[in-house]
């Protein structure tokens, strides 16, 4: 098998960018995708990672993104990253608007890149390989939390498309592979969701022992993609020790009971 090449959208920042670093140093060619230009290109430079600068929520750049792969080289594996949650307020006061664009970021546009790049995929797939398509969805898309709401609902449905993409390729050598995140301390998913509120966002992680990291999930993700062609991890949920689940998260130190 020749050169392996992955493509990551949501790589501007937190686990995208984690999962392009390494996928690099895996020896992986990654085209990062995101909106942001400037961190897309200080991303690439440092990695030796190309820069492809679509929305995913955008047709015509998500169209552009699967002309421009199929020309460069096609591609082994698609790792649907990108996606955010607006808004912490209750199911009836939180701005349908908010919903809108999570469904628009974590569903429909995971939808279109999955639609524009299978074809791909399909065809770099040699005698004994496999293509790997990974979303990376959250613990939200299982449990439910208040004032989760918008985001609960996007995420089960991307956990859902998730499920029944899986099915529907039942036969080819294409695994799909589930990532479910918990609570991840990135530079930007708290302060997006508390409209830039970076004390409300700080607060979340405060005091909890040991969060993970984007690296964290970035290991788990290409341990995913690189293992046997016969082994699909069809569901991998991971959390920091210190978190239950989404609404059970301990402050202070771990400590066995006397």
């Amino acid at each position: 098998m020749g050169e392996r090449r992955a493509v990551v959208t949501g790589a501007s920042s937190g686990i995208g960018a984690a999962t392009v670093r390494l996928l690099r140093q895996h020896g992986w060619l990654v085209v990062a995708v995101a909106r942001r230009a400037d961190r897309l290109e200080a991303l690439a430079a440092e990695t030796g990672a190309e820069a492809f600068v679509a929305d995913i929520t955008d047709q015509s750049d998500v169209d552009a993104l699967r002309d421009h792969v199929a020309s460069t080289g096609g591609v082994h594996a698609l790792i649907n990253n990108a996606g955010g949650a607006f808004g912490f307020a209750s199911v009836e006061d939180s701005d349908a608007d908010d919903w809108l664009r999570m469904f628009e970021v974590n569903v429909v546009g995971t939808k279109r890149v999955t639609s524009a790049l299978l074809p791909l995929l399909r065809a770099g797939i040699e005698e004994g390989s496999t293509a790997s398509i990974v979303m990376v969805t959250s613990i939200a898309g299982h449990v439910l939390y208040e004032g989760g709401g918008g985001y609960n609902a996007a995420k089960f449905a991307e956990h859902a498309l998730t499920g029944v993409l899986r099915l529907e390729l039942a036969g080819e050598p294409i695994r799909v592979i589930e990532i479910a995140p918990g609570m991840v301390k990135t530079e930007e998913f708290s302060l997006v969701r508390f409209g830039g509120d970076q004390q409300r966002a700080d607060a979340v992680y405060d005091n909890v022992p040991d969060p993970l990291y984007a690296e964290d999930i970035a290991e788990a993700i290409v341990h995913s993609i690189e293992l046997p062609p016969f082994v699909d991890l069809d569901l991998v949920t991971i959390k920091p020790v210190a978190q239950a689940a989404p609404h059970k998260v301990v402050r202070g130190t771990l400590t066995p009971k006397a």
